[in-house]
């Protein structure tokens, strides 16, 4: 049981610095944002947000920028404002982001890795490991064509 305590302790540690490091809690807002409502001017961006937090034009417009830096906003000149898209739409992060992560753990422990993964899709989307064994079993024919 104590094993069990501490290692939800590390998890939660090391999935909010490691969120952290991806986006930050302004930068996933601003993206939601976007992905919901498409483009918008950053004083569109900066209304929505603002109705959850106490926060500045220029902190958005600030943030806004560094995503476009990033290569995760667009960026274009509209009639009389810019306006700001994603680069790419959410499953597409989430598919890039997400690989990025499990590249790290698998070379850690591939065995550990897929156990928590199945885990966590058992717990959020039961219906998702049928999908899963379907994604597999075409891997492996594909794979067997190859070889």
């Amino acid at each position: 049981m104590r094993e069990q305590a501490s290692e939800k302790g590390f998890s939660a540690k090391f999935v909010a610095e490691r969120q952290s490091r991806l986006l930050g809690p302004l930068e996933h807002d601003i993206l939601d944002a976007l992905w919901t409502l498409g483009g918008l001017s950053g004083k569109e961006v900066f209304t929505e947000i603002k109705r959850d937090r106490r926060i500045a034009l220029t902190t958005v417009l600030t943030v806004l920028e560094r995503l476009t830096r990033k290569g995760l906003v667009t960026k274009r000149k509209g009639k009389s404002v810019y306006l700001f898209t994603p680069a790419h739409s959410r499953d597409e992060f989430a598919r890039v982001a997400s690989g990025d992560l499990f590249r790290d753990v698998i070379e850690i422990s591939s065995s550990g890795a897929t156990a928590s993964f199945v885990d966590m899709l058992a717990d959020s989307d039961p219906d998702g490991l049928d999908s899963l064994a379907a994604l597999i079993e075409s891997k492996r024919k594909s794979l067997a064509k190859k070889s």
